[in-house]
């Protein structure tokens, strides 16, 4: 009965202080309604906030892609191919290009080769450091939108900027960022789920009355 009830009591603690930690992110960019701060895996329990800004820069990073990987579906198909050649020694044009998954396949090697380079170069410049001390998730110095919206200051991880409307609108910026590379981290997902079963982008993709995903 003692071992029971001193255990009982561990769950309690161990509870009760995920509960403290959780409540320290509850300011965080990214958090928002409906759900608010939700985390059911408990990735946050341990209250470790540079562990918690370091993925929410990698959210950031993945919803960017995801957003570009989602228009370069829909652009082709709308807009048409970039004129002239993809490959002039292979007489490959970017016309002869398929979107989507059959992409995979006619691009060259050597094509592949210098997309991942751009990738690393981009991660490179860019810097690792955006969750770091006083810097923000997300934030890579590029300040086309932002150039006039102040950073936010912290201590202790907390935010202590004072909350002037500069602030509001860089917060608002950040978090439909947020919000926009996590509807399109989903679709991006359900876009190659449907290319890679009708084998094309074009409207037998997007129509399920047509092609081979009617049923």
């Amino acid at each position: 009965v003692a071992a029971g009830a001193s255990a009982s009591r561990g769950g309690r603690r161990r509870a009760a202080s995920a509960a403290v930690a959780r409540r320290a992110f509850e300011d965080e960019l990214g958090v928002q309604a409906p759900l608010g701060f939700w985390d059911p895996l408990g990735f946050t329990d341990d209250g470790d906030m540079e562990a918690y800004r370091r993925r929410r820069s990698v959210e950031f990073k993945h919803g960017r892609i995801a957003m570009l990987a989602t228009m370069g579906f829909i652009t082709p198909e709308v807009a048409g191919h970039w004129p002239g050649y993809l490959s002039p020694s292979l007489g490959l044009k970017f016309v002869d290009i398929p979107s989507g998954l059959q992409a995979l396949p006619v691009v060259p090697m050597l094509g592949w080769a210098q997309i991942l380079l751009y990738f690393g170069l981009i991660e490179f410049t860019g810097g690792f450091e955006d969750y770091r001390k006083e810097g923000t998730p997300g934030d890579y110095g590029w300040k086309v939108l932002t150039s006039s919206d102040p950073i936010e200051r912290r201590t202790r991880g907390q935010i202590v900027a004072a909350l002037d409307s500069r602030v509001i609108r860089r917060r608002r910026k950040l978090n439909a960022d947020l919000a926009n590379g996590r509807l399109a981290m989903f679709a991006i997902m359900a876009m190659l789920f449907q290319n890679g079963l009708a084998k094309t982008t074009g409207p037998a993709m997007w129509i399920p009355t047509i092609g081979p995903l009617h049923p």
